[in-house]
């Protein structure tokens, strides 16, 4: 406990509320049937009493404390030792029977005989029901926080509303705050909301934020946009980080400016993840900590696809140079599945990240139209973690006249794009590269066409023989285009 607040336990819950639960005060817990609120206010009354602090539990109608202590022992915050101890569990139903003021006088009197810390009745709904008095009710809420506000305790009030309902009620404005718990619909998924409406005296996070229940209980994973903090410091910074290959890095003016952001756009099978795969190997050569995150491709076919072109991960993998985490796009979140890459670059000291590809990322976006403020704030946050990152892209044809990157909401975010097409010229496909973007640095923006062989990805002559080379459809001004290996 500080002076002023008290930690709720519920992972990412105390980002949004400004730092934890505020002493002294009373909060509503609203949502429809099933949102969660039970488990999320009896995770906070077990957080409490793991931290000696005596909780009262009080229940109307909702239902009986044995199938409600039997429901939580699924979950890992579950401690019976606690039962009968710090935590206590009373029926308010018979006094809520006969008056307000003989309910909130008994509930006072309990919070007082036991020194409780936290307040937590199950079922205002019940007692709306029960009563049908809305000027009673009031008084009731209003005598009752200053009673917990004496007795320096926390409220906890769950309700059965969603939150456009509740606002309507006396409810939302006799209490000290409102958090309100939801789920949205996604084709055939739901998805968990928690949102911190109201709170007094706090400054919390607004809008909805991304809410799981799994067997650790209830948590929250707060939205990116609103907790990403711009880094203060000049980018691009002089030094510069190599992909290891030397005719690539000339292009670069040495390689990738530091702390930076990468796009690598290109076709199916042209050679992005070959080319993401070099700039890992060349961090762990130059000592630096590098994590692959994939969402198409397990480790073991990054690995062996990097042996065919004669890179051996398996090394730097060995000595932690190199990790490799493979997440398929499947019920995670893009703020879960981001939450997760930046832990692990916090907790394994990652100076550059790989992510393999943006496409995993975008389908896990459930509102679209955050996609760019989204990936604009992973940037942003990544750079605030001195991490250097490369994404790639797929583009939707293999050969084409179409040349528009408007669908990609990480272009505005990113400094450096890289570009890599197949193009077709006198029957043939050729590999060709061109760097399209480097924000506040000198690059070479010569067509090249490249090659991928046993000895790797290789850089080839400026091509000079032909135009149209970026649209996918070349137009031969010459004899031929540069032929394989003429720059070595």
């Amino acid at each position: 406990m500080s002076d002023d607040v008290i930690p709720s336990g519920i992972a990412g819950l105390d980002v949004l509320l400004g730092g934890g639960l505020p002493r002294r005060q009373s909060i509503v817990v609203t949502g429809e049937p099933g949102s969660g609120k039970t488990i999320l206010c009896s995770q906070i009354a077990f957080s409490f009493a793991a931290r000696g602090l005596p909780v009262l539990v009080a229940t109307v109608t909702s239902e009986p404390h044995d199938k409600m202590v039997s429901a939580l022992r699924a979950f890992d915050f579950f401690d019976q030792s606690r039962l009968g101890e710090e935590i206590f569990f009373l029926s308010a139903y018979p006094w809520m029977k006969k008056s307000a003021k003989e309910t909130r006088e008994m509930l006072s009197s309990a919070v007082r005989e036991r020194g409780a810390k936290l307040l937590f009745i199950d079922g205002l709904r019940s007692i709306r029901d029960l009563w049908q008095n809305e000027s009673m009710l009031r008084e009731f809420l209003y005598d009752l926080n200053v009673a917990l506000s004496a007795a320096d305790c926390v409220g906890l009030i769950s309700t059965e509303y969603p939150l456009s309902r509740l606002l309507e009620l006396p409810e939302a404005t006799t209490v000290d705050g409102v958090i309100s718990l939801s789920t949205i619909a996604d084709s055939a998924r739901r998805f968990r909301r928690a949102e911190v409406h109201k709170l007094r005296g706090r400054a919390h996070k607004s809008g909805a934020h991304v809410a799981l229940i799994d067997n650790g209980g209830f948590r929250i994973i707060p939205r990116l946009e609103s907790v990403a903090e711009p880094a203060d410091r000049a980018i691009p910074p002089a030094q510069r980080l190599s992909f290891g290959l030397r005719e690539l890095d000339a292009l670069l003016s040495g390689g990738v400016p530091r702390n930076s952001a990468t796009l690598v756009a290109g076709s199916t099978g042209v050679g992005k993840t070959l080319l993401s795969v070099h700039f890992a190997a060349a961090g762990a050569a130059a000592g630096e900590r590098t994590l692959i995150f994939s969402f198409f491709e397990p480790p073991l076919n990054i690995i062996e696809r990097a042996r065919r072109v004669g890179l051996e991960l398996q090394p730097a993998i060995d000595k932690g140079l190199v990790e490799i985490e493979y997440h398929p796009p499947l019920e995670w979140e893009a703020d879960t599945v981001v939450a997760r890459i930046l832990q692990r670059v916090r907790e394994q000291k990652i100076h550059r990240l790989v992510v393999d590809s943006i496409v995993g990322l975008e389908q896990t976006i459930v509102d679209k139209e955050r996609a760019a403020s989204f990936f604009n704030a992973l940037v942003v946050s990544l750079r605030g973690l001195d991490v250097t990152t490369l994404m790639t892209k797929e583009v939707s044809k293999l050969a084409g006249p179409e040349l528009d990157f408007s669908d990609t909401p990480i272009t505005v975010a990113i400094e450096n794009f890289i570009f890599l097409r197949f193009v077709e010229l006198r029957g043939r496909l050729h590999r060709i590269l061109s760097v399209l973007k480097m924000r506040d640095s000198i690059y070479d923006g010569d067509v090249r066409e490249f090659t991928i062989a046993q000895s790797g990805f290789k850089v080839l002559a400026p091509v000079s023989s032909a135009e149209g080379l970026l649209t996918g459809m070349a137009r031969a001004v010459g004899t031929s285009v540069a032929p394989e290996g003429a720059r070595t």
